[in-house]
């Protein structure tokens, strides 16, 4: 058989292209190496029954009028049992034993930081209107274009004059990566912009969507196949026909779409009349963003009552800085899963930067065979986040009866992200060729996923949009989203 669209790879851009698709007509097939589709979204379980996420921690403008709510609405995704999150404060930032509340509603954010930095109440709803104008800006190459060369770092500290602010205002983004030379000002506000209009759990783990989204697939006549790694995609007369997999078969389409990492995905193409070699090389020296060390905690029973906001926790005013990796772990976001019943928590996760120099010795291991001296290293980076988690959870370390832990290693392993980046290629203000376009030099090949124009949910399903735009053109996904 031969499909309209063969998607490679099935995270949340991938899943999304083929739920869109296969809803307007098109024959869809999605292959994924690994036993479960979801990339980053998917759930693992572990013997005592218990799911733990790895990507999905909140979702921000699940209300009328955001972009995103209206995805989720098209992909039936509102269906699910979405819990809003503390109008009051989302996420709470502490900085050298400070805490500072960001709440929920442009007006309500901006009331309840004026609080503390009273002097910058002008200058908070300047900030403000400027969220709100990237976010309202058509989600398009030529706008992306024009906003994009603008350093987010600079316009923090010529917008506010209290250095602290301008750290609680990146204080939440241990879920992204920050650099102040190049971070783009379009990448900061659109990471920032949707969670403060308002914030969201899940109640439940990230399988959930997953699982919508392949139901949303196969009841539009779509298929997914698991355990079919692509190993070759090929070229004759300048376009793509098929790919060959892992499981011996081969399977041929009209059009393709990687939602794997772009370096990985040219790399698939050993021939090609349409790669010229200063592109490969261009593509294989894009940098990655930094890894994610990450610490799933199962608390004893009835010792801690559910909070409903993200703790974002730092030893020093130093948001803005990278961590000194030769000291101990200095931020930690802790996430509370929504407990199934009753007030108290049963599952934290905490989240903090990793390096990969410091995993790069472990680089030739596999999961499960890395030597007892990577077993020490992650032991002694668990101990760590807990014991800065535990300056604002008082305690933790009583409650807590079992513990598992990944690193970037785990990241690359399982997800196939070079470096294991937690959060794309890296975007750099200085550099427009750091945007990748779906748009690829192969006509029938397009790109998808967090590596393109922004990472995170809202970001990966509006570039899953533009690409599904790039087949069915615009007209067809005007009726999804405002582009």
């Amino acid at each position: 058989m031969k499909y309209d669209i063969i998607i490679i790879g099935s995270g949340l851009g991938g899943l999304v292209c083929g739920a869109g698709l296969a809803q307007k007509g098109k024959s869809v097939l999605i292959l994924e190496r690994q036993i479960q589709p979801g990339g980053s979204m998917q759930s693992y379980r572990r013997k005592d029954g218990l799911s733990f996420d790895t990507g999905l921690h909140y979702v921000g403008g699940l209300t009328p009028g955001h972009r995103i709510y209206d995805i989720f609405s098209y992909l039936g995704l509102m269906d699910l049992p979405w819990h809003r999150m503390d109008d009051s404060g989302f996420d709470l930032i502490t900085i050298e034993g400070d805490t500072y509340p960001i709440a929920s509603g442009y007006d309500n954010f901006v009331d309840t930081l004026a609080q503390y930095f009273p002097k910058e109440k002008d200058n908070l709803r300047k900030y403000v209107e400027m969220l709100q104008d990237v976010n309202r800006k058509p989600f398009t190459t030529e706008v992306l274009m024009d906003v994009f060369g603008k350093n987010a770092y600079d316009y923090l500290t010529e917008t506010f004059n209290d250095p602290l602010l301008i750290n609680v205002l990146a204080g939440s983004s241990i879920k992204m990566e920050l650099k102040k030379e190049s971070l783009p000002l379009f990448t900061f506000a659109h990471s920032n912009s949707s969670y403060i209009s308002s914030s969201w759990r899940l109640k439940g783990n990230g399988n959930m969507l997953v699982d919508k989204l392949v139901s949303h697939l196969r009841e539009n006549g779509g298929e997914l196949i698991c355990e079919a790694e692509a190993e070759e995609m090929i070229e004759r007369d300048g376009h793509i026909t098929a790919v060959r997999c892992s499981n011996g078969e081969t399977y041929e389409g009209d059009i393709f779409i990687s939602d794997i990492h772009p370096t990985l995905t040219f790399q698939l193409i050993k021939e090609s009349s349409r790669l010229k070699p200063i592109f490969r090389k261009r593509m294989s020296s894009l940098e990655n963003t930094i890894g994610a060390f990450t610490v799933s905690l199962v608390l004893k029973p009835q010792t801690l009552e559910y909070f409903n906001h993200n703790k974002f926790i730092y030893r020093k005013a130093n948001v803005w800085e990278p961590s000194d990796e030769n000291k101990p772990i200095d931020r930690v976001m802790a996430s509370c899963l929504v407990p199934k019943e009753g007030k108290y928590a049963t599952q934290i996760d905490l989240l903090t930067h990793m390096t990969w120099d410091r995993c790069k010795r472990w680089e030739n291991t596999t999961v499960g065979h890395r030597g007892e001296d990577y077993k020490a290293m992650k032991q002694q980076v668990a101990r760590e986040c807990i014991e800065l988690a535990e300056t604002q959870i008082p305690g933790l370390s009583n409650m807590i009866t079992a513990q598992y832990t990944s690193s970037p290693l785990t990241w690359r392993d399982y997800n196939l992200t070079p470096e294991g980046s937690a959060y794309g290629m890296r975007k750099d203000y200085r550099n427009m060729l750091t945007i990748l376009s779906s748009r690829t030099p192969i006509p029938n090949l397009l790109l998808t996923g967090q590596n393109l124009t922004l990472h995170g949910i809202e970001g990966v399903m509006m570039t899953a949009v533009l690409t599904c735009a790039e087949i069915l053109g615009p007209e067809h996904t005007r009726n999804i989203i405002n582009l």
